[in-house]
């Protein structure tokens, strides 16, 4: 089953919600999404059609372990792709905002690989050369002289 950006989009809501208020609501997660409350309503049943999520008329939204999942998923490549562009210098809330729009479009390679850099960046001792220079180069768009090895 493929689900829509949206579909997904709810999901990680949903999830982000019970992680942090240990449950969600339609009024909630419409607040979060920016949406409207009957928008939720009609996502909320067809995930509790496809069986990622469980909704009981008036009352709380949660998610089976298949929609946890997915939700999870979403939530690391999320985060993933938003620390990858922070690194690249981009400021938080737009590397936040950029992440959003990212996350449904690549490859699950591609994101892997971002993962691993992230990962690699995160165990170094200390910032490497090359941050320094890229940023210095973006305060001041002179590149620094490259030295190229021979052979």
């Amino acid at each position: 089953m493929r689900l829509t950006r949206s579909s997904e989009d709810y999901l990680e809501a949903i999830y982000l919600l019970i992680q942090e208020k240990g449950y969600a609501r339609p009024k909630d997660i419409a607040a979060h999404l920016s949406v409207t409350s009957p928008s939720v309503t009609d996502m909320v049943k067809r995930l509790t059609d496809e069986g990622l999520a469980v909704y009981e008329r008036y009352g709380m939204v949660t998610l089976t372990p298949r929609g946890e999942k997915i939700a999870r998923d979403m939530k690391t490549r999320h985060d993933t792709i938003a620390k990858m562009l922070r690194i690249l210098l981009v400021p938080d809330e737009i590397a936040r905002k950029d992440a959003c729009e990212i996350e449904h479009n690549l490859d699950p390679a591609t994101v892997e690989q971002f993962r691993n850099f992230v990962r690699f960046m995160e165990c170094l001792p200390e910032e490497p050369r090359w941050v320094q220079n890229f940023k210095e180069y973006c305060r001041t768009g002179v590149a620094p002289k490259c030295k190229r090895m021979k052979g």
